[in-house]
């Protein structure tokens, strides 16, 4: 139990008698305000003057009782770190650092660095509708045709050079005119005889079906299918009395007098032979050689 008390007595001798300095001043620090700086007991008073930040804005010491901030080795008192374009504080708010140094709330470093409008060349904000086309922004509202000046927004839309144009308005200031009904071709379309056409316009002048990837021949500037120009166009063959098409095989014709034959039914009715292209001899509806009519 002596041991005890002795061993108590001895630390708490210890303890009184050991000094607890400034590092600068030397001023005891028993009992008052310190600061531990770099592992170093700095009274307050030398601390401010010694050892303080200085503040990035105010270029004042920040004492040992201020609030202090930092960013990227710079300090600030709590009440200087604001926004330099509206001051609003910033202690507890998001931020931006601009690179000459200025610190911004989220709203004017926005401003500020944001990507402009190519139309009103006012800031798009974070967060606000816009539209973005080969590396260019734009306001929703601002993002217009070029014609019609009437915002796109979700519309298709089709360039002209810079210009920007609503699908109505490029198909109608540039587009193609289809030949039959004098309307913009916004996409396909046929070419016939050097003109454009809209497939669904490219038709049978009889029984109106599309002729656009199908067979078909026209008459007097109107085109036909195949079997309606055989039917009511097509001249008949004297001679096989099936219709003189154009098609396949035997596309040749011998006209004589009104009539009309197939090149391979214009023969000799005795003998066969052809006669394109050689002399004969017409006997009632019959054709003959010059030989075979002799005889007759």
């Amino acid at each position: 139990c002596a041991y005890r008390i002795k061993t108590i007595y001895e630390s708490l001798f210890s303890t009184m008698t050991d000094r607890f300095d400034c590092y600068y001043c030397r001023d005891n620090l028993h009992g008052k305000k310190y600061v531990k700086k770099d592992e170093k007991h700095v009274c307050t008073k030398c601390f401010d003057k010694l050892c303080a930040n200085t503040c990035a804005e105010c270029k004042r010491p920040i004492g040992a009782d201020a609030k202090e901030l930092h960013h990227k080795n710079r300090y600030w008192h709590e009440d200087c770190f604001r926004c330099a374009k509206c001051y609003k504080p910033l202690a507890s708010e998001p931020f931006s650092a601009r690179d000459d140094g200025k610190i911004m709330c989220g709203k004017c470093g926005s401003r500020e660095d944001g990507n402009r409008c190519q139309g009103c060349y006012k800031v798009v904000m974070p967060g606000s509708q816009n539209v973005e086309y080969k590396n260019k922004v734009w306001h929703e509202e601002c993002f217009t045709c070029f014609e019609c000046k009437q915002p796109i927004r979700t519309q298709s839309f089709l360039t002209k050079g810079d210009d920007i144009y609503c699908s109505p308005c490029h198909d109608k200031k540039f587009a193609k005119k289809c030949f039959h009904c004098k309307q913009p071709i916004s996409s396909g379309g046929i070419s016939y005889q050097d003109q454009p056409w809209h497939s669904e316009c490219f038709v049978c002048h009889t029984c109106r079906k599309t002729l656009a990837g199908a067979r078909f021949t026209s008459h007097e500037n109107k085109v036909y299918c195949v079997d309606c120009f055989k039917t009511d166009v097509a001249k008949k063959c004297h001679g096989c009395k099936n219709p003189i098409t154009g098609f396949g095989h035997g596309t040749n014709v011998v006209n004589y007098e009104g009539y009309s034959w197939h090149e391979y039914c214009f023969n000799c009715k005795k003998c066969c032979l052809s006669l394109a292209n050689k002399r004969f001899v017409i006997n009632g509806d019959h054709i003959h050689c010059p030989d075979c009519a002799k005889k007759l």
